[in-house]
Parts: structure tokens; C-alpha cells; sequence
């Protein structure tokens, strides 16, 4: 490469830097996320706090740190203290319904040893948690900092929820991983969800835009892994139960089950000593 050639394409390269929004301190909010799901939770706490007056500095000192950090948003949509505030005074009903998400796990998973190991330890609380959190920035109309939040939660579950997702309460995440749910999903009351569930979207044509692409799932559905269910206008009537590797693109009603049957053959020796020949 020339110096002329190359002068013109570190020129070319110092305008698209310009150009590209200023960066967020993504790991900084990220921290900060961590420390209020701390607060919030003991059992997530590196150090639990000792008195009354330990938790209120603790939040006055986070929400002063939210805001600070607000400052290097573009484009919020009111002044950062004020979306700081907002979002510190919702965290009571935050928490209530995150201690519903765990009493529906902890009712659901025979394996679990109870809310303490659940709020501790299972990605899918943490990944719900971070998701409520985002959600709550998402509808206050904060740009780019909820998609880092979730796509934070995603790198360290494998659970991909989009900000923009609603999920109502008891909402319970077994396993988790590779589940992903879309930006217009709509969950109701006591759903219960396991690996590999996607809920997308039938078409991903950049004109849909704006336009309601993901499913519905109405109350007490449970939905089983690797199962696919597509569409805007899917709805997934309440009490109803999606069977393993289901795919469905259209609704279904109430009380409702749905399986996928697969044939299996299976061939075996008259010696056992011989090799085994299974075919699946």
C-alpha cells in the first residue's frame, strides 16, 4: 500500500469513526445492574448489607451512579436524575414480581432446593431479572442501554430476551438455554418455559418494523423445549400445553395440547454380544 493510498484510507476510516455514536460505558452498567440485583436479593449480594440505613445509602448511592451514567445516553427522553429516579422507585414492585418468578420456578422444578438457590444460582431467574430490568428501561423510552442489558444477560445464559419483550408475572424459565423470545412476545400470568424455546417471528422483512411479529401466550401455558412458534397474530390459548420440538404458525385455544410424534424404528441383534444397530 502507497502512503498516499494509505493516508486516504486512514482518512476514510478517522470520518466513519466520527461519525459513530459515542460509545457506552456498557460495562459500567452492567456492574451497576449486578449491584442493584444485590440489593434487591441478599443471596446475589458479594457482601449482605448490616442495617437500614447500609440499604438506603446503598440505593441513594446506585441511583446518583445510574443517573451520572444517564448523562452519556444520547437522546433520552427526560433528564437522567429524573429517569433515575423513576426507575429506583419502581424497584419495590420489581422485586415483588421477581419473587414471583421464583415461587413459580420453585413450585415447577422438582430439583430445586428452594428460593435461596433459585435467586443464586438458576440462569433463568437472572436472566428474567436483568429482562424486567431492561423492560423497565425500554417503556421510560431509554434508547440503546436496554439492548445492552439484555444482550449482557444473553453472553452469560444463553437466554435471549428482547427488552421490548412483555412478560407477566410467575413467570418461570427452566434450564434456559438457548431459549429466545422476540421483541413483541407477549407473555401472561404463570408461564412456564423450557430450553430452546424460540417465540419469533414468521418473517424478519425489515418492513415489518413497528408491527406486532411475535406470538402470544396467554396464562398458565407451558411450553416445552426446542418448541417454535412463529407470528404476530399466533396466540397460544391459556392453560395449554406445547409439547417437545412442536412448531406452530397458528394459534391454537384453550386448554389445548399440542406434541409432535416422531416415528421411531429400532433394530437389535439376536446376539447381545453383537454390535447394536439402532435406527432413529
Amino acid at each position: 500500500m502507497s502512503t498516499a493510498v494509505a493516508e486516504n484510507f486512514a482518512e476514510h476510516l478517522a470520518r466513519a469513526h466520527a461519525a459513530v455514536p459515542t460509545p457506552l460505558p456498557g460495562p459500567a452498567f452492567c456492574a451497576l445492574a449486578e449491584q442493584v440485583l444485590g440489593v434487591l436479593f441478599p443471596e446475589r449480594a458479594i457482601r449482605p448489607l448490616a442495617s437500614t440505613d447500609a440499604v438506603a445509602a446503598t440505593l441513594y448511592q446506585l441511583r446518583a451512579e445510574l443517573a451520572a451514567l444517564l448523562t452519556l445516553v444520547p437522546g433520552l427522553p427526560a433528564a437522567p436524575a429524573v429517569l433515575a429516579a423513576a426507575l429506583f422507585a419502581g424497584l419495590p414492585a420489581l422485586r415483588g414480581a421477581l419473587l414471583q418468578d421464583a415461587a413459580a420456578t420453585l413450585a415447577a422444578d422438582p430439583a430445586a432446593q428452594g428460593l435461596p438457590e433459585i435467586i443464586s444460582s438458576y440462569p433463568g431467574f437472572y436472566a428474567t431479572a436483568m429482562h424486567r430490568l431492561a423492560h423497565a428501561l425500554h417503556l421510560r423510552g431509554v434508547p440503546r442501554l436496554p439492548r445492552l442489558l439484555s444482550e449482557y444477560a444473553h453472553r452469560e445464559t444463553g437466554i435471549d430476551i428482547h427488552p421490548g419483550a412483555r412478560i407477566g408475572p410467575a413467570f418461570c424459565i427452566d434450564h434456559g438455554t438457548g431459549i429466545v423470545i422476540g421483541e413483541t412476545a407477549q407473555i401472561g400470568a404463570h408461564v412456564q418455559i423450557y430450553q430452546g424455546v424460540t417465540l419469533g417471528a414468521l418473517s424478519v422483512t425489515k418492513a415489518l418494523q413497528g408491527l406486532k411479529r411475535h406470538p402470544t401466550i396467554e396464562d398458565h401455558v407451558v411450553i416445552y423445549a426446542n418448541a417454535t412458534i412463529l407470528g404476530g397474530s399466533t396466540v397460544i390459548g391459556t392453560r395449554s400445553i406445547i409439547g417437545g420440538n412442536v412448531w406452530l404458525t397458528e394459534s391454537v385455544p384453550s386448554h389445548s395440547r399440542v406434541y409432535h410424534r416422531a416415528q421411531l424404528h429400532m433394530a437389535r441383534q439376536d446376539d447381545p454380544a453383537g454390535e447394536l444397530m439402532f435406527s432413529i
